[in-house]
């Protein structure tokens, strides 16, 4: 019998999701009984605001939902995202100029699919979240970190972007507010970085699905607001999922420019036709509804924010630069390497957080999830009681 041809080696040369395979783990401990706290998935612990959940009900009554619809999107929910992007981005832009997708993991699938093309380099700025190296590999572009520590709050400068341009990069990746630091750029920084994208003829992957969630007075300022020049070379990419606590509900959207948009919408109608046509009449009443309880889940966020930053500074041999936005704290650890805790050497953050999981029982992501070693991400969009409790653990742990 002649061999079973290989699989394919492109998707058997990525990676699964680290954050999520941490989560995984967690969960599976805790449904054997066992004490765990997770700080690994962002995810929101709140429901879903009622009168979501309300217009979705109500849409399940409408035999209209129960058909194939614009593969794009909504005309309505379209609409409500221009609207909003106008609002929060600055940037008035075409309904046409939208898509809608099943969460903003495909719309940034289909952003770096649009932009990208075999063996173009994509600057990706250090920390980044998991995915967007992935991504840019099944477009069969490269991705090129650009690495900044916490002395420089994680955000990368014009000079580093710099160094790293060659003739091959096509793309840089911006994130403000950050996954997985939480920081946020500041007007006068995102201006400079559009600028030089713009001087360079160079796409912008500009992910903004924190940009509602933001602390200390701080705006989140969108690249196509500082520079409006870019938005002929942006893809804005954004959803519902962390501000209306809509994770489950895959809700996202990308808005570029039309050329851009209309080949990642003709992608769309092949890949997978229209979203939920159910969760988007909910995330038309997310954007269009009272915005009461997205305030009240921002100030809890804010409220543990602050409390973890505290608790873990007291941690000899961490340090918490204070995030500004998303929900999520980037310790550096480098401390705590290099020494033995509880009778076990621990020399990268990846031992790190199996120590702190075996030990502490308690769940973080390792630095190598989303760069250079050295670093943890712990989530704060979980329950006060439960944020506190891990802290302390850590804190008994490395006393």
């Amino acid at each position: 019998m002649t061999e079973r041809a290989p699989l394919s080696r492109k998707l058997s040369a990525i990676a699964e999701s680290a954050t999520l395979k941490v989560d995984a783990k967690a969960k599976a401990l805790q449904a054997a009984g066992r004490p765990v706290i997770s700080y690994a998935a962002g995810e929101p612990d709140f429901a879903t605001p009622g009168h979501i959940v309300d217009a979705a009900a109500e849409a399940l009554h409408d035999p209209a939902n129960f058909r194939y619809t614009p593969a794009a999107g909504l005309p309505v929910l379209r609409e409500a995202i221009a609207a909003k992007t106008l609002r929060d981005s600055g940037l008035e832009v075409e309904p046409s100029r939208i898509i809608v997708t099943n969460g903003g993991k495909q719309a940034v699938y289909q952003a770096f699919q649009a932009v990208v093309n075999p063996g173009d380099e994509v600057l990706l700025p250090a920390p980044y979240w998991t995915t967007y190296p992935e991504a840019i590999r099944l477009a069969d572009g490269i991705p090129v970190e650009v690495f900044a520590g916490a002395d420089q709050e994680y955000k990368v400068t014009v000079e580093q972007l710099e160094a790293a341009r060659t003739e091959r990069t096509t793309a840089l990746v911006f994130v403000s507010p950050s996954n997985p630091t939480g920081s946020v750029y500041s007007y006068e920084e995102t201006r400079a970085i559009g600028e030089w994208a713009v001087e360079h003829g160079i796409w912008i992957i500009s992910d903004e699905i924190y940009q509602n969630l933001v602390y200390e007075g701080v705006r989140a300022v969108s690249i196509v607001e500082a520079v409006p020049d870019a938005a002929n070379q942006t893809i804005l990419v954004n959803g519902v999922a962390k501000t209306y606590a809509m994770t489950g509900w895959r809700l996202g959207w990308m808005v570029g420019p039309a050329d851009a948009i209309k080949i990642a919408a003709n992608l769309q109608s092949h890949l997978c036709s229209n979203v939920n046509n159910i969760a988007q009449r909910a995330a038309l009443a997310a954007l269009t509804g009272p915005q009461d309880e997205v305030e009240h889940m921002r100030q809890a966020f804010d409220r543990r924010r602050r409390v973890i930053v505290d608790e873990l500074s007291k941690i000899e041999g961490v340090t918490v630069p204070r995030p500004l936005g998303a929900f999520y704290v980037y310790p550096d650890v480098t401390g705590l390497l290099g020494r033995e805790w509880r009778g076990k050497r621990v020399e990268t953050s990846l031992e790190l957080a199996d120590l702190i999981l075996d030990e502490a029982e308690v769940a973080v992501v390792p630095g190598e999830a989303f760069g250079p070693s050295g670093y943890v991400r712990m989530s704060y969009a979980l329950g006060d009681d439960a944020l506190l409790e891990g802290v302390r653990r850590l804190q008994d742990l490395f006393a």
